[in-house]
Parts: structure tokens; C-alpha cells; sequence
């Protein structure tokens, strides 16, 4: 049985495209993300980047993995329905929690957020994996923009340093370069969203934003979550959150102690 926030259609658009918006899935729990952002602004954790070359305009702050440490996030996380939506979005037994990500464009900031799919960046391999991008504010401009399909190109997008604009890993081969979906004329899905709304997408669809020349600001969160088919696999070099010591090895399933699953259809 569903979600009453997901439809039958919704979920054959995500398997399809690789990416759907979800009307106010996270519109209970708006006061809650944004005091848990004005909290991890204040007191960023160890992974906080400031994301402007210095001739640049306004903040793009970024952060990830905190949920642990910053409650507001985590009863978000256990409390709202995005862990079953997920489930069905992913048509998986079961949801397990990746990482949180937040990512604030403050007013008259210049800086888009490049073009890029996640799955590169992390050591998870598999089909069933769901992003969620949760604006807190109302977003036109600045709103997130996904290309469809882009989750089953034959090879992944190599993945980049969004400041020193470097690649990620040494192995060019096994990637493909980023390409500009704009002078491609690619099928770019993009969508004016209200606080609370999220859109979902595969961990390796294509994705980026513009910047926020607006004079509102653009504060968002993201929560990555996997289901049944994730694995750990090995990347050529770091990986973006690294986690360390975490001991696990090629093809293991995530550990339990350090991404819990939040969701199970078998006991829901």
C-alpha cells in the first residue's frame, strides 16, 4: 500500500526519469529544518565548505553529515514520511539512511552549483537509492535542475571539486566528462517550489542549480537514502562524505550502527 503523498505515476516517473517532485513531503516539518540549518550555519561541522572563488558575490555554504548532532535534523528524519515515500519511490522493502546535506545560497549570490551526479562521489553502488532536495524557502530561479534519464547514461558523470573545479578521481576512463546540459539541449526538469515540497531523483542522475540573484534567500536540505540492492563498493580514490575507519568491504550492505534504516515494510 502506498504513500497517500505518492502516486502509482509518480513512481513510474521516478523509475523512468530518474526524478519527480513530491508535493509538500516534508510541509510539516518546515520550522523544524529551518532551525536545524540556522543551527549547523552557526556551529559547522568538520565537512562545512564555503563555495566562492573571492571575486565572487554573496554565500554558498554547504555542509553534510549532521544529523547526529543536530537534533532537529534527526527528528526530521525519523518522524517525517520521506522514509517510506522513498521506499515506494524505489519500490524497496526497506530505507536506509545515507546522509544529510544542506546547502544555503544567501541573497545576490553568483556561483550556480555545477552540474553533477552524486553516485561517483559515494561508495554505493546499486538501483535503489532516492535524494531528496527540500527547499525551506520558496524557490524560482534558484530551484534544482535534473536531467531525465541521465541515471541510466552507460557511464557516469566524472565527478568534480566544485571549487577548485578539479577531477575527483584520477580514472577518466571509466567516466564520462560533465557535460552542458543547457547547449545540449538536453531534458532539463526544473520546478517553482513552495517550503516542504522535495524532489526526488537517483543518486546518478545529472543535477545542478543556478545561482540565487534573487534578494530572498535559498536554504536547503537533503536527505540521501538506499534501499535493498545499496552496497559498499570501492571508489579510485576518497569518497565525498568519507567516512572513515568505517571497515566495511566490497559488495557489504551498509552498516546498521552508522545508517540505520528508518523504514521497513515488513513490520510498517
Amino acid at each position: 500500500m502506498l504513500h497517500p503523498l505518492v502516486t502509482t505515476e509518480q513512481i513510474k516517473a521516478f523509475q523512468t526519469d530518474g526524478v519527480v517532485l513530491i508535493k509538500g513531503l516534508f510541509a510539516d516539518h518546515v520550522a523544524a529544518l529551518r532551525a536545524g540549518i540556522e543551527a549547523n550555519i552557526s556551529n559547522p561541522g568538520p565537512y562545512a565548505a564555503e563555495n566562492l572563488h573571492k571575486h565572487e558575490t554573496g554565500r554558498f555554504f554547504d555542509d553534510y553529515c549532521n544529523w547526529n548532532r543536530i537534533s532537529e535534523f534527526e527528528t526530521v528524519i525519523r518522524t517525517s514520511p520521506a522514509a517510506e515515500v522513498a521506499a515506494d519511490l524505489m519500490r524497496s522493502q526497506t530505507t536506509q539512511l545515507f546522509h544529510d546535506h544542506v546547502l544555503v545560497k544567501e541573497p545576490g549570490t553568483s556561483k550556480p552549483t555545477p552540474w553533477h551526479s552524486d553516485g561517483p562521489y559515494y561508495f554505493v553502488k546499486g538501483q535503489q537509492t532516492v535524494s531528496f532536495w527540500v527547499p525551506v524557502d520558496p524557490v524560482t530561479e534558484a530551484s534544482l535542475r535534473c536531467v531525465a534519464g541521465s541515471h541510466n547514461w552507460p557511464k557516469p558523470v566524472l565527478p568534480t571539486r566544485w571549487l577548485s573545479e578539479t577531477d575527483f578521481y584520477p580514472d577518466q576512463d571509466s567516466y564520462m566528462p560533465v557535460p552542458d546540459p543547457d547547449a545540449e539541449g538536453m531534458d532539463i526538469r526544473e520546478w517553482p517550489m513552495r517550503p516542504g515540497d522535495a524532489v526526488a531523483f537517483n543518486y546518478n542522475i545529472l543535477h545542478g542549480a543556478r545561482g540565487n540573484e534573487t534578494t530572498q534567500r535559498r536554504r536547503a536540505f537533503s536527505l540521501r537514502l538506499v534501499g535493498d540492492d545499496a552496497r559498499y563498493t570501492r571508489r579510485p580514490g576518497p569518497t565525498s562524505p568519507p567516512f572513515p575507519d568505517h571497515n566495511m568491504t566490497e559488495g557489504q550492505k551498509l552498516r546498521h550502527d552508522w545508517f540505520p534504516v528508518l523504514f521497513d515494510r515488513s513490520s510498517a
